[in-house]
């Protein structure tokens, strides 16, 4: 866990800076249209700029982010999403977050979610505890007072495996089960919040590694069970991913089973 203390400090001084950019553009239209019907606002675009120049600059370890691209070295790269939830974003929604994680040999090490219309700033090294704020957090436990479930979105532009029929069923059963089905919009906020025991667990349906690399690691800094959709071991390959208490995760698992795989 030591030799990623130092890789962690720089990140969170980085992402420090980048939230500045992202107070100050709260509310911001779009300003680049993609495939599918998602969008960019110029401060999706500051603030990877931003994490991009100050992390090569600081450690030399390439980057992979959502709006620019880059090297996907599964030895060693950062991961950014800049505005994780942008049309949360730009409709002044706080579901939304700064979302950097550093990849070795294939899977998260260290992780920085960073919600700040929540103040919330949530950080971990693998083998070690979620910090929020500065402050360690406790281990999660086997169930929350409200048993939510957090499953982003009912639909996103990258929806082929998932599509918005699939997840309506897998939220409607859920829905059968004591777990109780909340949509946010951001894979990262949901993540971020099974690590603070906010949500027992989530399922993320995204296929891209910037939404979920950083959950990934918190989670399981957090005591989570963490899979792939599938239950297989999560992978830099895995669609989606499931993170939850155990007994959350056994009945997530198992919704996705019969619904999304049968």
């Amino acid at each position: 866990m030591d030799s990623y203390g130092k890789y962690l400090e720089i990140a969170k001084e980085i992402v420090g800076e980048a939230r500045t950019l992202f107070v100050s553009h709260l509310g911001a239209a779009p300003a680049l249209f993609k495939e599918g019907g998602s969008f960019a606002t110029e401060a999706d675009m500051a603030i990877e700029t931003l994490l991009r120049r100050r992390l090569t600059e600081a450690t030399g370890i390439p980057v992979y982010g959502e709006e620019q691209g880059g090297d996907l070295n599964s030895r060693a790269c950062w991961v950014v999403d800049p505005i994780d939830g942008t049309s949360n974003y730009s409709s002044g929604n706080p579901n939304c977050a700064i979302l950097v994680s550093l990849i070795r040999n294939g899977q998260p090490v260290l992780a920085v979610t960073d919600i700040p219309l929540m103040n919330m700033c949530l950080t971990g090294i693998e083998g070690g505890p979620v910090e929020l704020n500065g402050t360690a957090l406790p281990p999660i436990g086997e169930s929350s007072p409200g048993a939510q479930v957090g499953v982003g979105s009912v639909r996103s532009p990258d929806s082929e495996r998932y599509p918005a029929g699939a997840r309506l069923d897998i939220m409607s059963t859920l829905a059968e089960t004591d777990l109780r089905p909340r949509i946010s919009g951001s894979v990262g906020v949901d993540f971020a919040f099974v690590a603070q025991g906010i949500y027992e667990a989530a399922l993320s349906f995204s296929p891209h590694l910037w939404d979920n690399s950083a959950g990934i690691c918190l989670t399981r800094c957090a005591g989570a069970v963490v899979t792939g959709p599938d239950g297989e071991p999560w992978t830099m390959q895995s669609i989606g991913a499931i993170a939850g208490s155990r007994r959350a995760h056994k009945i997530a698992l198992s919704t996705m089973k019969s619904v999304a795989f049968k």
